[in-house]
């Protein structure tokens, strides 16, 4: 009897222990501050229909980011040189609190008052408008010279390191006599042609990343691309108004990096 007395008295002092070890949980749920129409962006411009182009999301507790083309701002503000004339849309992403949302908003740029940084001219040419033509610096046919061929992967330090002179040896890509235009005739508008009487395009857009030395192509494909990637993403090895070299650090045709270099028609 007195130890069953004991083991009840343990009992009831672990009941008490753990319910005093019992965690107190404060339940916070994210809550909306506002919805998608309370969020106002606004747009300003250095002048008046400049391509100097500041964008803002100035509502209070909302935190997001810009995608403004040309790349993405981690912030709620961000001021650019723009290069296309015309009416263009930039959206802004972002949370209310509980959920995601994203919202645009259009400026319409009636001149470019401020200069680019000398990449966009070296690509399309100081006519932006009219744009630039560019081809391979070499071929159609094996010519033993180095414009399309496997490199080291990995670093655009790797882009001369030639591994198989592919186009210059042998194996030329299925558009080696052709040809691709890059304008900014109301949008950053990119063509393809197969070969060099034009008869066969493709039509698509490309955004010229500047700051981290990129060229993405959409909806079309680079020249070579045989050996390119299917996001068109190629890093920029070097870019002047005379040669321009790109340079994938994996192609997903054949497992290394892959080199193209080419120069205006």
């Amino acid at each position: 009897m007195k130890i069953n007395k004991i083991i009840n008295l343990f009992m009831a002092s672990l009941v008490l222990i753990l319910v005093a070890c019992e965690p107190n949980v404060d339940e916070q749920h994210l809550k909306n501050t506002t919805d998608v129409a309370g969020v106002e962006l606004v747009a300003t411009q250095s002048t008046e229909g400049g391509n100097e182009i500041t964008l803002n999301m100035v509502t209070p507790g909302i935190t997001g980011y810009w995608d403004y083309g040309l790349g993405k701002a981690l912030t709620n503000k961000v001021t650019f040189i723009y290069p296309i004339p015309g009416t263009s849309t930039f959206t802004y992403t972002g949370t209310l609190g509980s959920e995601f949302f994203t919202k645009t908003i259009d400026v319409q740029v009636d001149q470019l008052d401020h200069s680019l940084d000398q990449d966009w001219y070296d690509l399309v040419g100081t006519d932006t408008a009219a744009g630039k033509t560019w081809v391979f610096d070499g071929g159609p046919d094996p010519d033993g010279r180095q414009w399309w061929f496997m490199s080291a992967p990995g670093s655009t330090d790797n882009a001369w390191s030639l591994w198989w002179n592919a186009g210059g040896d042998c194996c030329p890509p299925s558009d080696a006599a052709g040809k691709m235009h890059f304008d900014l005739d109301g949008a950053a508008n990119y063509t393809h042609y197969a070969d060099a009487s034009s008869s066969t395009s493709e039509s698509g857009s490309f955004v010229l990343d500047v700051d981290n030395q990129k060229l993405i192509i959409s909806g079309a494909k680079l020249l070579g691309a045989d050996a390119g990637n299917a996001d068109g993403v190629y890093s920029i090895v070097s870019l002047t108004e005379d040669k321009m070299v790109l340079y994938l650090s994996n192609s997903e045709t054949y497992g290394t990096g892959w080199t193209f270099v080419f120069v205006p028609e």
